[in-house]
């Protein structure tokens, strides 16, 4: 009886050990557009501002540097979702858009390989743009906006290695 006892006292003592943390169960992951935190933009966009910038409508802040927009991959989630839901546009909508751009000499913006390399170049060049989840944010970037309130976090690539 008293091993029993004492088999109990082990398992309600060691319980919260196995229980999930609190913040990781709270923290929604969000999709949100990132700018460098050490070089900040004279800019202070909303959804309408960015949308302008990745379509290339805008291209420099209010001192004139140079806004650079970049994107993940073409047929990563993310990536879909951030132009249904800033841009307003689906990929095919949005490729048809850059194909007619390119021939005006419009270049569409620059495609990363991961929310990794994003944030390093966001980080290191000066006017860079890029949009991420959130799990990926770190002190090298700041939040320019969110743009959807909560994103499936395994779709958004949460599972990933953090960007160093």
């Amino acid at each position: 009886m008293r091993s029993h006892r004492l088999a109990w006292i082990a398992a309600l003592t060691l319980l919260p050990l196995a229980a999930p943390c609190p913040a990781a169960s709270t923290d929604a992951v969000r999709l949100v557009v990132i700018a460098s935190a050490s070089q900040p933009l004279k800019l202070a966009p909303d959804r309408d501002d960015l949308r302008n910038i990745y379509l290339k409508k805008i291209f420099i802040d209010d001192d004139g540097r140079r806004l650079i927009p970049v994107n993940l991959p073409p047929g990563t989630p993310l990536r879909a979702l951030f132009a249904s839901r800033l841009i307003g546009m689906g990929e095919p909508q949005l490729a048809d858009y850059w194909n007619r751009q390119y021939f005006q000499g419009v270049s569409p913006p620059y495609v990363l390989a991961s929310q990794q390399a994003v944030v390093r170049f966001v980080a290191t060049t000066p006017g860079a743009i890029g949009y991420i989840a959130s799990c990926h944010l770190d002190e090298r970037v700041r939040v320019l906006l969110v743009v959807d309130p909560a994103i499936d976090p395994a779709a958004a690539g949460c599972g990933e290695p953090a960007a160093h």
